[in-house]
């Protein structure tokens, strides 16, 4: 279970795009420039992505996390990592006065963490299809959001008991808003198949190149 370094890069292209699509919608929605890092990719077993997690969020910082699991064409685990100040200040972006409600701030949580998702995995989804002959249904299906945990360590995100995998495909980028103190980490996770699916896929885009 691994990618290539030529597979990496195809694979960060695809992202990068994707990635620029949902930060524009987030920029429009909260009427504030927003910078994307560079997209971190890593095929890893299950029990090294809590700590991978960590690592890329940051091991002394409390988070609150949405999940969204998606599937058709591509399948995995969609989540939305967001600081304590972040979901506080989306309520500030957003127009709200005073302080938000918890339920005010959950469904915020939920809606941003919707359009995020959806234009990522939609805009990787477009990539592939622009650059190769697909066969078969590329349409992908999302269950709603949810709220996953909220104040946890960020390596207590995944539990690997309770996931049947064995490998991950950790895709993650983080979202900046300028002047503000507002951090979101979009992670997606692909288990094994979806793994070789991607790697098949690669290999046929970098051969369109």
């Amino acid at each position: 279970m691994h990618l290539t370094e030529d597979q990496r890069d195809a694979m960060q292209e695809i992202a990068n795009i994707a990635m620029g699509q949902a930060g524009s919608l987030l920029a429009e929605l909260l009427g504030n420039f927003v910078n994307l890092s560079v997209p971190r990719i890593k095929v890893l077993a299950l029990a090294q992505v809590g700590p991978a997690i960590r690592d890329m969020v940051g091991g002394d910082v409390e988070v609150t996390a949405v999940r969204q699991s998606f599937q058709g064409y591509l399948k995995g685990e969609a989540l939305v990592i967001y600081g304590h100040n972040g979901c506080k200040e989306l309520g500030d972006l957003l127009g709200y006065d005073g302080t938000v409600e918890h339920a005010e701030e959950t469904e915020l949580l939920l809606d941003v963490s919707n359009i995020l998702v959806g234009a990522c995995l939609g805009g990787i989804v477009d990539q592939i299809k622009n650059a190769i002959e697909v066969e078969g249904n590329t349409e992908l299906g999302f269950s709603a959001p949810s709220l996953m945990a909220e104040r946890v360590p960020a390596d207590a995100l995944i539990d690997p008991d309770k996931l049947s995998w064995t490998h991950a495909l950790l895709l993650e980028v983080n979202f900046t808003l300028e002047g503000r103190n507002f951090i979101s980490h979009l992670c997606m996770l692909m288990p094994e198949h979806s793994i070789e699916k991607m790697r098949s896929i690669l290999d046929q885009f970098i051969e369109s190149l």
